[in-house]
């Protein structure tokens, strides 16, 4: 093929993503070492024979991290086979002490299932192929550059061991921003299952799988026949920390691979490295198959049998079905009930102001207010999820009508966030009650006395003379009047 010729051809990618997601438990997998951050710590210190593969040291199973993974194949409604065992998976990587793996391989603990995301406002489902167990490796830390330009490479063992769940999609994405919503709908699902610790450092990674094949070998479905899936170079993408790295990975690679293809060049079947600080992945290896990793069953785990504990073991009510409760039960539209259930702990937290409070206004305190504010500060609810006492006594305050919104939202609202202080103390320090009947009605007269000319402006029918006069009566009133009492003593003076 001339590359005149391949210039014609419309390409399209496919793309089918493995997620690895550490497990929250307080061991580690298979030994009782420490899972907690340890950041503070020197590294190599959270060990011991167990997890640092030394002869004659035994793996245990821990059954927090069996009970986890069934907690997620609930959510994407996988199947949980009478049987599942694990097996050694053998490579060598300086991060890997025992120069295995032990993860699962034709027999995992979450066998197909699905998960519905919505991407540019359309909705759309993609399949789970699998889920397993497996153990993480060591963490390596690149000194004077990225992967291959390091002057030298060091390991810490701390992080080997951690439970690690792998997701592995159908080839089913068609896009990078596809790839990222699904993440992030992955990842609050994760959240709400109460699995999963997002802040964690490396809590998720990604490897991702694109193709690129002609765009009329896509059905109408999106669907791609086995054939040419199969002839198809892929390329697997790894060290991709992020919903906004994945998009960033994989748009990189698929014009790269387009381009290559539009030159009339073929596309090599390899392993490439996400470069995250130059923007670009490089070549590692040559692509791995099965065979090279030559798995064997682990003799020193028995196979597993849980397919009962799926009907045993609750999951939390999952985002979609809150989000949908929220709109029903509370009368939110789709835009707030998004807000209100974007993690788990903001839904808890909104529906415990919302059991004191109309639910409309507590909507309007959490969803606009409150989360506005947080974000401005890159702080999250759970910051401040300790506090939600003196929270929802701003409601309150705002409720019995003790403050005027425009206070509470741009003084109360603020200094609590940015002093600690409770509302009371600083509706008392600033002198925020509101003003008497009597006051504000004294302050319109004089508004309208000072301003003979902005009272000409408003009977000759210009628009911004009343709000000008609705300014000068708050700024008497020290801000304290209320903003629609105000309008309408001055409409009723000016009448």
């Amino acid at each position: 093929m001339t590359a005149q010729t391949a210039e014609q051809r419309d390409l399209a990618a496919v793309i089918g993503l493995e997620v690895h997601v550490q497990l929250e438990t307080a061991t580690k997998i298979f030994c009782g070492c420490s899972t907690e951050p340890a950041d503070e710590e020197e590294p190599n210190t959270r060990t011991c024979p167990v997890c640092l593969g030394l002869p004659g040291a035994l793996p245990v199973l821990n059954e927090g991290a069996v009970e986890a993974a069934v907690k997620v194949g609930k959510a994407l409604d996988s199947e949980i086979p009478e049987e599942t065992r694990f097996h050694r998976k053998n490579y060598y990587y300086p991060d890997l002490p025992k120069n295995f793996q032990i993860t699962q391989y034709d027999a995992p603990v979450c066998d197909g299932g699905e998960l519905e995301f919505s991407v540019e406002g359309e909705t759309k489902t993609v399949g789970i192929e699998r889920a397993h167990l497996e153990e993480d490796p060591g963490s390596l830390t690149h000194a004077g550059g990225s992967i291959d330009t390091a002057d030298y490479t060091l390991v810490d063992y701390n992080r080997a061991g951690t439970p690690l769940m792998e997701i592995v999609t159908a080839p089913d994405f068609r896009g990078a921003e596809e790839a990222r919503a699904f993440l992030a709908k992955l990842t609050e699902v994760l959240e709400y299952l109460g699995v999963f610790d997002v802040t964690r450092d490396g809590s998720l990674r990604v490897d991702a799988n694109l193709s690129i094949v002609d765009a009329d070998e896509v059905g109408d479905d999106g669907e791609i026949s086995e054939a040419v899936l199969e002839s198809a170079n892929r390329t697997e993408v790894k060290n991709i920390s992020s919903h906004k790295a994945a998009e960033k990975a994989l748009a990189y690679e698929e014009t790269r691979q387009k381009n290559a293809i539009q030159r009339g060049r073929e596309v090599e079947q390899e392993t490439r490295h996400w470069d995250e600080s130059r923007g670009v992945t490089v070549s590692m290896r040559s692509k791995e198959e099965e065979k090279d990793y030559r798995y064997f069953r682990e003799a020193d785990l028995p196979p597993l049998r849980v397919s009962d504990w799926k009907e045993r073991i609750d999951i939390p009510e999952l985002p979609d079905a809150r989000r949908e409760r929220f709109t029903e039960e509370y009368g939110l539209d789709a835009e707030d009930a998004s807000k209100l259930t974007s993690t788990k702990q903001v839904a808890d937290f909104y529906e415990r102001i919302a059991e004191e409070f109309d639910p409309q206004l507590a909507a309007t305190w959490v969803a606009d207010n409150l989360l506005g504010e947080l974000h401005y500060r890159d702080m999250e609810i759970t910051d401040v999820e300790e506090r939600l006492d003196e929270f929802a006594r701003l409601v309150e305050l705002v409720a019995d009508d003790e403050i005027t919104v425009k206070n509470a939202e741009e003084i109360v609202l603020r200094r609590m966030l940015d002093d600690g202080m409770a509302p009371d103390a600083i509706v008392e320090e600033e002198d925020l009650g509101k003003t008497g009947e009597g006051e504000v009605a004294a302050a319109v007269t004089e508004a309208i006395e000072e301003n003979p000319e902005a009272v000409e402006d408003y009977h000759a029918g210009e628009d911004g003379a009343l709000n000008f006069l609705v300014g000068q009566v708050m700024g008497k009133t020290g801000g304290s009047a209320d903003p629609g009492t105000v309008n309408e003593l001055l409409r009723e003076e000016l009448a």
